[in-house]
């Protein structure tokens, strides 16, 4: 069953489509070891054992089982590390005013409480974020006085990677509306890389996340902001562009579970949404297993 998983990561699948295209392909039922006269599971039956691994906390486990196997079979955490987040999308939720402040607070909106059908469709965890791009000069060389704003909805996963072999190291899931920053004294630095050096954008820079830095022995390799109300120094911004050439690394996990992976979160509740992007993680890696032995054999 836990294949079958791994396939719905893989293509991002719902489990009905799961149910369907395991009957079609061959290729997947070869995967899951099955044969033409055999039973495949069924839709109801994927939801129940994604359903029990989420009340058993057993991703972080899992995870942590084959990040074990890639140690074991030479793929250490080497050369430094990389932190990011990337923001996962969600199903929309149209709430009000009143609705967005009982969710804010923790609580269950009185509507929601007289029917127990609507709010067991509403997802109380998900949280509205607002990503800021720069603006693209116009055609005659000005630039817009302000930057865009893209509002976004769901989650936040946020991972460390290894400099040497691009694998997913460390992980943690949280709403989208989290800052991203705080979260590197939360369980995201691997103690176990063989060098010190930690490579993240501006976001993480703050006094806090570099006393953390130098009290546990790490090295920061974090970008560096602009002073407010002044241009950016020309040797900050070297030392930025040279520091992007490494940390630029993380973006290609983000771009293979987006594009190829199609990651999206369709359940309710930041337990399910992390057993979905959990598995993400976890299928990345093995995909990534896979690229690293074939270049090792080429």
């Amino acid at each position: 069953m836990f294949k079958v998983l791994v396939i719905q990561a893989a293509n991002t699948l719902s489990d009905e489509r799961t149910e369907f295209l395991i009957n079609d392909r061959l290729s997947f039922m070869r995967f899951l070891g099955l044969g033409l006269s055999d039973r495949v599971p069924d839709a109801r039956t994927i939801w129940l054992f994604r359903e029990k691994l989420t009340k058993a906390g057993a991703i972080k486990g899992l995870f942590e089982r084959f990040d074990a196997a890639l140690r074991a079979a030479g793929f250490i955490a080497m050369s430094g590390q990389i932190i990011d987040a990337s923001l996962v999308a969600a199903p929309k939720q149209r709430n009000t005013d009143d609705e967005k402040k009982a969710l804010k607070a923790g609580l269950i909106p009185d509507a929601w409480k007289a029917r127990p059908g609507k709010l067991r469709q509403k997802d109380r965890d998900a949280r509205w974020t607002v990503k800021f791009s720069k603006a693209k000069e116009r055609p005659d060389g000005t630039k817009p006085p302000v930057d865009i704003a893209i509002p976004g909805f769901g989650y936040q996963n946020h991972i460390g990677i290894d400099r040497a072999f691009g694998l997913i190291r460390t992980w943690m899931v949280t709403d989208a509306a989290a800052y991203e920053g705080a979260r590197l004294r939360e369980g995201l630095l691997d103690k176990t890389n063989t060098a010190s050096a930690v490579w993240a954008d501006s976001a993480y820079r703050s006094g806090a996340n570099e006393e953390h830095l130098a009290s546990n022995g790490f090295v920061s390799r974090i970008h560096r902001k602009k002073p407010p109300g002044r241009p950016m120094p020309e040797r900050t911004r070297r030392a930025n562009a040279e520091k992007s050439k490494v940390r630029s690394c993380v973006e290609h996990v983000f771009a293979q579970q987006k594009s190829r992976m199609g990651l999206f979160v369709r359940t309710i509740g930041i337990a399910r949404a992390t057993t979905k992007i959990g598995m993400a993680n976890l299928v990345y890696n093995v995909k990534r297993l896979i690229f690293l032995r074939t270049r090792v054999t080429a």
